[in-house]
């Protein structure tokens, strides 16, 4: 018992250490991205830090994986390097009780992941959508400010209106020069689409001037009500709408998008043990070798796990990939990768032994 306290201790401090580092470096970059949308006008600055603490467990069930290879790695690479572990060989204490040690923080790692991955994820996921519906429907709107022109980011697009109501959904007189075309209205409110997630400017009892340059021709076009394509949903809400999905409802749905959906977040489940006993044999190091000897490949090798993870979802998502073979099939071959790690180099020593 003093001896898993000891190499629980040695573990846990390294796979904080890593989970901190990469967490920090992930939250870094999304913040960039946020306050890069909040400034373009896309989403309100109140919600920027509210949104990444949302997404905080959709960042550790990623994280947690590699934290835990690189700390195995990383933790018995020392050991090894430094000898303490040719002296527990040497006491008795063999390669499978080692196993076991380590196999019980995995399991803790596995429970914890699963609860981000199947619940705390798709419920923060949830939020975030209802977050941005929110804002979709009065970020447009709050940027413009009465009796001025206003251009897009772009340019390509000056409003004016008259007047805009308290809550900011609604404006009055309203002036739209966009090209060649004009827009005059009495009224234009926003719409957003359920289907596709676009936001739209509905306008009210207006008229359209469409101008032809280098002509003194002039097209008129009176309307009772005319829709201006404001901006595309963005490709995170729609990365969004699939994350926010219940897991309950995910399971026994047969759309393919769900089925990759529910595939996803079980991967991530197995990847835990599955890593721990990838990364138990890559930690093993001669001491004249040092500690990162196969920091590296190994690192590689999980960098291709995951990156395959990834387009084996995709594909199950645009049904080039049966769903029954679906990420179960890699899962397989990287368990037989780390039997082949755990195994083939007893077997070989054994047949070195009777050749002799």
């Amino acid at each position: 018992m003093i001896l898993f306290r000891y190499l629980a201790r040695e573990l846990a401090g390294s796979l904080v250490a890593v989970t901190t580092v990469l967490l920090m470096i992930l939250m870094s970059g999304r913040l960039i991205q946020q306050l890069a949308a909040a400034a373009a006008g896309e989403v309100s600055l109140d919600i920027v830090f509210f949104t990444l603490l949302l997404r905080l467990p959709s960042f550790l069930e990623m994280i947690l994986p590699l934290a835990l290879f690189i700390s195995i790695l990383l933790t018995y690479g020392r050991l090894y390097a430094e000898s303490e572990m040719t002296v527990l060989t040497a006491t008795g204490f063999s390669d499978k009780k080692l196993l076991g040690y380590t196999m019980i923080p995995a399991l803790f790692l596995t429970l914890l992941v699963a609860s981000f991955t199947l619940v705390l994820s798709p419920w923060g996921a949830q939020k975030m959508e209802n977050l941005y519906e929110k804002q979709s429907k009065l970020t447009e709107f709050e940027l413009l400010a009465p009796g001025r022109f206003q251009s897009t980011a772009t340019g390509s697009r000056v409003t004016y209106t008259e007047t805009l109501s308290n809550d900011k959904t609604q404006m009055h007189q309203v002036f739209i020069a966009d090209g060649n075309t004009l827009l005059l209205a009495e009224r234009g409110t926003q719409y957003v689409s359920d289907e596709t997630g676009s936001r739209f400017l509905e306008l009210h009892k207006g008229r359209r001037y469409d101008l032809t340059p280098g002509s003194a021709q002039l097209q008129v076009l009176d309307f009772d009500l005319y829709g201006v394509k404001i901006a595309d949903e963005p490709e995170e809400r729609r990365k969004l709408r699939k994350e926010a999905v219940p897991t309950l409802e995910l399971i026994g749905s047969a759309e393919p998008k769900h089925q990759a959906q529910l595939q996803w977040r079980i991967s991530l489940i197995l990847m835990v043990p599955i890593v721990t006993l990838i990364a138990f044999p890559l930690s093993k190091v001669n001491p004249r070798q040092g500690r990162f000897a196969r920091l590296f490949p190994a690192i590689v090798l999980f960098m291709v796990y995951i990156s395959l993870l990834i387009a084996m979802t995709g594909m199950i998502e645009k049904r080039t990939l049966d769903p029954a073979i679906g990420l179960w099939s890699l899962h397989i071959v990287y368990l037989l990768i780390a039997a082949g790690l755990l195994l083939l180099p007893e077997w070989i020593r054994r047949r070195k032994i009777k050749g002799l």
